[in-house]
């Protein structure tokens, strides 16, 4: 497969989770500030945080309040990963690739691009999105998700859009987890009060872990969640699955068994496997959740980029030396 194909195909992929995420992150954070009250109403910062985009959205807006923080991880065209840049770069991927995707595919993509455009011209009209917008961004992306492991071919190609969604999946569910614990709270002294228990249910909701978590265990508990999310084998969102099935297809990909490697993506993503395959939730909460998943955060940015390195950037060729050219002769 060409480089260029296989990188269309993984950002497809990933823009596509993102701006899932994205959307189920505003969901809750609505559904949040309706049930907190009024001191918690304009607590929208942190959904900036937990995409890495605050300092984009500094330069062009004045404080994060409700209204400002949705229109720009929701339409604004200036946020490359608002929920209308992701999918708009989803598109024009799946464009590139149209040869190798199928209709089902790219009529879904269209639709879920469309869709979000005229979402984006009634908020220019002054017309606010709700949460049945957001839900119906999360189902869209169910749909393409679901059509494409249903359509395609589960190739070489394949493996690379379920390397790239699991990826983003890693990385979206430990910054979910990470503002909260980090950035949420408005003091030590509301840990274990009732507003730490809604706060913890909605990260569960944020990431679908809810109804899964529950019926594992009764309550609601921090180590527990923290477990759930992190170190859990089976769910599909929890960090250790979603790293795991990324090595997986990787592995898949370039045919190299377990245990080795045989480029930098592949050890990234081994080391990062074997410390959540061996580590404790109590190691985890020991030495800081923060410090945990900002390390984990930079080794799935380090995975990424060796990702990159290995299957999509230009290589250079080596320039012989009249010297070896001779040897060579």
């Amino acid at each position: 497969m060409l480089s260029r194909v296989a990188e269309s195909l993984y950002w497809m992929s990933r823009y596509i989770e993102r701006a899932e995420n994205v959307a189920r992150f505003i969901y809750v954070n609505t559904w949040l500030s309706l049930d907190l009250g009024s001191e918690y109403i304009e607590q929208w910062k942190p959904l900036l945080s937990a995409s890495g985009d605050d300092a984009i959205f500094t330069e062009h807006y004045d404080q994060p309040t409700k209204q400002n923080v949705i229109q720009f991880l929701t339409f604004d065209a200036r946020n490359p990963n608002s929920i209308l840049s992701s999918v708009t770069g989803a598109r024009e991927n799946a464009r590139i690739d149209r040869q190798y995707i199928t209709l089902e595919m790219w009529e879904q993509i269209n639709r879920f691009y469309l869709f979000l455009r005229g979402g984006a011209h009634d908020a220019a009209r002054g017309i606010e999105a709700h949460q049945d917008f957001f839900a119906e961004v999360t189902t869209a992306s169910h749909l393409f998700v679901g059509i494409m492991d249903s359509t395609m071919t589960h190739n070489e190609g394949w493996h690379f859009c379920r390397l790239a969604r699991h990826m983003e999946r890693a990385d979206k569910t430990s910054r979910i987890l990470d503002a909260k614990y980090f950035l949420l709270l408005p003091s030590v002294d509301a840990v274990g009060s009732p507003y730490d228990d809604i706060l913890w249910t909605a990260v569960l909701r944020s990431t679908s872990a809810f109804e899964m978590y529950r019926k594992q265990f009764q309550s609601i508990s921090p180590d527990r969640i923290v477990e759930f999310l992190v170190l859990d084998g089976d769910f599909p969102r929890a960090i250790r699955h979603c790293v795991l099935s990324a090595d997986n297809s990787l592995r898949a990909i370039s045919g190299t068994p377990k245990g080795t490697f045989r480029n930098a993506a592949e050890q990234q993503l081994g080391r990062l496997c074997a410390e959540l395959n061996y580590v404790r939730v109590s190691e985890i909460m020991g030495r800081g959740l923060h410090e945990f998943l900002d390390d984990a955060q930079l080794r799935l940015n380090l995975a990424g980029e060796a990702i990159h390195n290995a299957f999509f950037a230009l290589q250079p060729v080596p320039v012989m030396s009249q010297y070896q050219r001779g040897i060579k002769e």
